[in-house]
């Protein structure tokens, strides 16, 4: 495991190098400034924390699963938060809730909004919820009540803040409510039926608002800092006297929408930024429409995406609740055999191209090659990203065979030869 961790750190850096490199463009008149957002490559780790710990459930009687998973990733500290009721106290059952927080400059109010937003939204359902326009406003005042008990605890010489997405499950309707940029993609019978639009400054209506609280829109922030327009906390862009919370220059005020479910619902994922900066919502829906149709459970689903989103170069933290619908695909033999014979395959050419080589390739080399070449039935939305464990597995299992064939040989010759394990592992290729 020690070795396969090693291959998948070395194929892991060269991708978060090219990411790098391509952020530190679009920053350059922040550095120039000498001003680089709070969150900024400086806050890189040398090596990303890939440790998850996914879990899941299920509600039997209204056929709804879930699964999520959070991972650290290249950042200096986790700033993600989560939190997932798969029953609301009070009411009857088929009512769930699941949330996304993504913390920016500390994790305070991400872990307060993941403790105590739930708590908020059951005190304005009330025991009899009036739907859908009555929970989309009870949604609302939800996430506002949260900002402002927030705001009495915040000690006030720190900043910091956090978006959220929220999805409310009742037997009729989905409830999505969120602010800033952690995102939510309902797939209805194959395809993307809804997805949530970031609050970013120079939205129209947001930008309005910005504007009329007095604020600037620089560099495509709210006053040259802050990248979202919407977030819990952010306490020192709310100060515009005479307006309520809703029109401050950064407000918690979430937008709600209200979906009819319907018998073709398959699934909801909910995810921090650090998700969608590297696939896009169609794609992820592909993927893990894919993988259903493997029978992985949406927890390790989750784990997967998460290890896939890091090997195409997100640089931030990640969260993703997956929640499975009565609709969700189903598993399939034949989905399940082409990826045996993906996976063989895959193996295979492998292990053709470390036998035709003079030297071990690198494992990024076999990586590139592997890249440059058409294989069929690679995942949907993941590509070869989706394989790197797979790939890293077999390449260390070779390189092991390898090394235990030539310790038989020295033992035979009766004298030390050079080996060429440490060069595979350490040349880049």
């Amino acid at each position: 495991m020690a070795a396969l961790a090693r291959q998948l750190q070395r194929l892991l850096w060269t991708a978060c190098k090219k990411k790098e490199r391509e952020k530190e463009g679009r920053e350059e008149k922040e550095e120039e400034a000498g001003r680089r957002a709070p969150d900024g490559l400086r806050s890189l780790l040398t090596a990303p924390r890939r440790a998850q710990r996914p879990h899941g459930g299920a509600e039997a009687s209204g056929g709804l699963r879930f699964g999520a998973s959070a991972a650290q990733g290249w950042r200096a500290r986790m700033e993600d938060a989560h939190c997932t009721w798969l029953s609301l106290p009070g009411l009857p059952p088929g009512w769930a809730l699941f949330a996304v927080l993504d913390g920016h400059g500390g994790a305070r109010a991400a872990r307060f909004g993941a403790r105590h937003l739930p708590s908020h939204v059951l005190e304005e359902l009330g025991p009899e919820p009036s739907e859908p326009e009555g929970v989309r406003e009870a949604l609302r005042r939800a996430f506002l009540s949260t900002d402002e008990r927030l705001r009495s605890l915040w000690p006030r010489v720190e900043t910091g803040g956090s978006t959220a997405v929220t999805l409310l499950v009742s037997p009729r309707f989905l409830y999505l409510a969120h602010c800033g940029d952690s995102r939510a993609v309902l797939s209805r019978a194959g395809a993307v039926a809804f997805s949530t639009e970031d609050h970013r400054p120079l939205r129209p209506r947001e930008r309005e608002r910005i504007h009329a609280a007095g604020g600037t829109i620089r560099r495509r922030r709210v006053e040259g800092s802050l990248a979202v327009s919407r977030a819990l906390g952010d306490f020192a862009y709310k100060e515009a006297p005479g307006r309520p919370p809703e029109l401050q220059l950064v407000s918690a005020e979430p937008e709600v929408a209200a979906l009819a479910r319907q018998a073709e619902d398959e699934f909801m994922l909910l995810a921090s930024d650090g998700v969608w900066d590297t696939v896009s919502g169609a794609a992820l829906a592909g993927l893990v429409a894919s993988r259903l149709r493997l029978g992985l459970a949406p927890e390790l689903l989750c784990a997967q995406l998460l290890d896939t989103c890091l090997c195409k170069g997100s640089l931030d933290n990640m969260t993703c609740i997956l929640v499975c619908f009565p609709g969700a695909p189903r598993p399939s033999e034949e989905a399940i055999r082409r990826e045996l014979a993906l996976d063989a395959a895959l193996g295979r050419r492998i292990a053709e191209l470390c036998a035709s080589a003079q030297e071990p390739p690198s494992l990024n080399t076999v990586f590139r090659t592997l890249a440059s070449e058409d294989i069929p039935d690679l995942p949907p939305g993941g590509g070869l990203d989706c394989k790197a464990t797979v790939i890293a597995e077999v390449y260390s299992q070779i390189c092991q065979v390898s090394e235990e064939c030539r310790e038989k040989g020295q033992d035979g010759a009766g004298k030390s030869t050079p080996t060429h394990l440490g060069s595979a592992l350490d040349t880049e290729g």
